[in-house]
C-alpha cells in the first residue's frame, strides 16, 4: 500500500457503524474496520478518529429540549460510541486510546494535544469523544479542530451511504450531477452540505482537504488513502 496521506483524521458518523440495525452498534462493523486500519497503519499511516453520536441520539428532532441540552447529549452519545470502537480495537489487537473533551476520568483521559500527538506518533488510534466540547458546535466541526490539532494531512469523511457531493440530494433527484473535485470557494457559492459552514471554513483556513467517499466497502478507507479517485476532493 502506496500511502499519498501520512496523517488522517477519518470522521464516521454514529449511523455509519450502526450499520443495518440504523440503531445501537454493529460491532461486526468495528471489528472490519480494527482490520482496515491495521492495514492503514502498516503503510506507516498515523490515524485519529472522530464519531458521530446519531445512532444514539439525534438532536435535532428533540424539539422538547433546549438545543444545548440536546447538543450536550449528542455529546455523550459520542463518547459511548468512542468507549465501544476503542474496546473492540484494543481487543483486535490494535492500541488504541479515548480522549474526550468534556472531562470524565473515571471513563476516559481529557483531552490534551500533546498527549494525542504522542500517542499517534506511536502509532496509537486516538479516538475523539465529546465532540468540541461544547454545544452548538457539530462532530464535523469537532473533527476539524481535532485535524488541526493532529497536523493530519486530510479529513477522511466516510459517509453511510453517500458516495461523494452532489450538486443535489441523490436520493431526492436521479439525475443529480456528481463532483470529482471541488474548491472550497466553489462549496461555498454552491451552496453544497458538505460539512457545516464553520467547518468549511477552518478546512479552507487551514488548508486541509475533504475526501467525502462512501465508506462501504471498508476497503474504500485504504484507497483513498492511497490517492485513487473515490468519492469528492474538496481543497483550496
Amino acid at each position: 500500500m502506496n500511502a499519498k496521506y501520512k496523517k488522517v483524521l477519518l470522521k464516521l458518523s454514529g449511523q455509519y457503524i450502526a450499520g443495518k440495525k440504523n440503531c445501537g452498534i454493529d460491532f461486526d462493523i468495528l471489528k472490519d474496520l480494527a482490520c482496515e486500519i491495521k492495514k492503514i497503519q502498516k503503510s506507516g499511516v498515523k490515524v485519529g478518529i472522530v464519531i458521530g453520536g446519531g445512532n444514539f441520539w439525534r438532536g435535532a428532532f428533540a424539539k422538547e429540549i433546549k438545543r444545548a441540552q440536546a447538543d450536550y447529549i449528542g455529546m455523550l452519545a459520542t463518547v459511548m460510541n468512542s468507549l465501544a470502537m476503542c474496546d473492540i480495537f484494543n481487543s483486535c489487537g490494535l492500541r488504541a486510546r479515548v480522549q474526550t473533551l468534556i472531562p470524565m476520568p473515571q471513563l476516559a483521559e481529557t483531552y490534551s494535544r500533546a498527549k494525542a500527538l504522542s500517542y499517534i506518533k506511536e502509532d496509537k488510534v486516538v479516538i475523539f469523544g465529546g465532540g468540541s466540547g461544547s454545544p452548538y458546535f457539530s462532530t464535523d466541526t469537532a473533527s476539524v479542530l481535532r485535524a488541526i490539532d493532529i497536523e493530519a494531512d486530510v479529513i477522511l469523511k466516510a459517509t453511510h451511504t453517500v458516495d461523494g457531493v452532489y450538486d443535489k440530494d441523490p436520493a431526492k433527484h436521479p439525475g443529480a450531477i456528481k463532483y470529482d473535485c471541488l474548491t472550497f470557494k466553489e462549496a461555498h457559492e454552491k451552496h453544497l452540505a458538505v460539512m457545516d459552514e464553520t467547518a468549511m471554513v477552518l478546512c479552507e483556513e487551514h488548508n486541509i482537504p475533504i475526501v467525502v467517499f462512501c465508506g462501504t466497502p471498508l476497503s474504500n478507507i485504504s484507497e483513498v488513502i492511497c490517492g485513487c479517485k473515490i468519492g469528492t476532493i474538496i481543497k483550496n
